[in-house]
């Protein structure tokens, strides 16, 4: 009975997966706002009905794939931030794991580009939400470090909002710079020799040079904070 149980609890697993990735892949080029319930279960061959054993409705199915994207990063950002000593490898290995995982989940990470500001209100609140939960982590890490000493609650969830906020903006650098070298590879070798204008977007290796020199700054400018403060 309980062996039973398990394959049909197993196949329930699957079931719901399959619809999360397929709406993934549907979103590739729309937002969900304006993605059917059927276009979701035609695309895993089940009937529409079959999608309410799994999710509510698609906002539901959003926030699933809000917690699928962001929830995993929680545990990998923590063991950086617990990291003592150099600073400069915690930078390097912090913008190393957004490019990894920008590259290896290029359509999770477009989603939250678009749906950050997207249509739905109940996506968009869980993107905040789990970008609050980032903001209160490192903070919480960063009043541990004896260079906080002296700062205020209030200071230390500023300076992590914009180590958060540097995040995104990196994920979503490394995001069009992975699309643009797509896009190149698709247009065929007879235009490898063209430059690129003013327009250009920087590519990976640009993208993590900048992000890097950014956090130096921010970090360089951490010690200097409470001397120079009004």
């Amino acid at each position: 009975m309980s062996h039973t149980v398990g394959i049909r609890q197993a196949q329930k697993l699957k079931t719901r997966q399959a619809l999360l990735d397929a709406a993934l892949r549907l979103l590739e080029h729309q937002s969900l706002s304006s993605l059917g319930l059927r276009e979701v279960t035609r695309a895993i061959g089940v009937a529409p009905t079959a999608f309410y054993r799994h999710f509510a409705d698609l906002a539901e199915l959003g926030v699933a794939l809000v917690e699928e994207t962001l929830g995993s990063l929680h545990g990998l950002i923590g063991e950086i931030l617990a990291e003592t000593g150099d600073a400069g490898l915690r930078i390097e290995r912090t913008v190393d794991l957004i490019a990894r995982h920008v590259r290896e989940q290029p359509a999770h990470f477009r989603f939250i580009a678009r749906e950050r500001h997207g249509g739905v209100g109940r996506v968009r609140a869980a993107i905040a939400d789990q970008l609050q939960r980032f903001t209160e982590e490192v903070a919480e890490a960063l009043a541990r470090e004896p260079v906080s000493e002296g700062w205020s609650e209030a200071d230390l969830r500023m300076l992590a909002g914009m180590y958060v906020d540097h995040m995104v903006m990196t994920a979503s650098a490394f995001l069009e710079a992975l699309e643009a070298e797509g896009a190149e590879g698709a247009e065929g070798a007879g235009h490898a020799g063209e430059t690129g204008g003013p327009d250009t977007v920087p590519d990976a290796h640009e993208v993590a040079r900048i992000a890097r020199d950014r956090l130096r700054l921010v970090t360089l400018g951490r010690r200097h904070w409470l001397k120079n403060r009004d």
